[in-house]
């Protein structure tokens, strides 16, 4: 299923690279997150890479506009499908870094990443939101910051299952929303707040979904994966 991520958010490379031998196939993509990128660096990123598998690096770059810019230009060179940053970072912020992933593919002769901007991690509510000084809501936060990523060029935003709809008339049709806090009925939500099924994510209008802890920690991930697919196509 093409547009199923599974989020590799495992502590060693080996354990990474059981997960993506399993899952490969079944799934659309392999995200790499803070956990795994800062236990192993780039080589892993490559080594997904050069297999042919689309890559989501997920380190939510917030820095100046210089900085940010470089690190994007260095997740192109490393082949990634898709990179974002905080869209909190501003607008010259996310513009340096369109620049850099034009710039830096351009240079490569290959086509850029997707770069998307985080907009209201899954995990806040309205009074963690509050606390950080921000008092509107949370999702007229989150759709003053998809149109802030839309006016930089950015491809799209990272944005809980509650907000797709609000994105969706707001943004262009082309825009992507990529959506974590993916849970089941019965799956444990732990740190995440808002949330929705696959299939209720797809069917507001998602593009991408990320599944971290329902598939890699499934006794079985692959048979884990295989039936959110179903799910998704079924509408269940």
């Amino acid at each position: 299923m093409d547009q199923l991520i599974v989020a590799l958010d495992v502590d060693t490379a080996d354990e990474a690279r059981a997960l993506a031998n399993t899952l490969r196939g079944s799934v659309g993509a392999f995200k790499i997150g803070s956990r795994l990128f800062t236990s192993h660096g780039p080589a892993f990123v490559e080594e997904l890479a050069r297999r042919g598998d689309r890559v989501f690096l997920d380190l939510k770059f917030h820095d100046i506009p210089n900085t940010v810019a470089g690190a994007i230009a260095a997740a192109t060179r490393l082949g990634v499908w898709m990179v974002n940053v905080h869209a909190g970072g501003g607008l010259d912020m996310m513009r340096a870094a369109r620049q850099a992933a034009d710039e830096e593919a351009a240079r490569m002769m290959s086509s850029p990443p997707l770069v998307i901007a985080v907009t209201v991690l899954t995990s806040f509510t309205e009074a963690g939101l509050a606390a950080t000084g921000v008092t509107s809501a949370v999702p007229d936060h989150v759709r003053r910051l998809a149109l802030l990523t839309q006016e930089s060029g950015l491809d799209g935003v990272v944005a809980s299952p509650q907000e797709i709809q609000l994105i969706r008339e707001a943004c262009d049709p082309r825009f992507q929303i990529v959506t974590p806090g993916i849970r089941g009925a019965s799956d444990v939500k732990g740190d995440q707040h808002r949330t929705a099924s696959a299939a209720g994510a797809l069917g507001s209008g998602a593009n991408y979904i990320v599944v971290g802890r329902p598939i890699i920690a499934a006794a079985d991930p692959r048979a884990a994966a295989e039936k959110i697919a179903a799910e998704c196509r079924t509408g269940a």
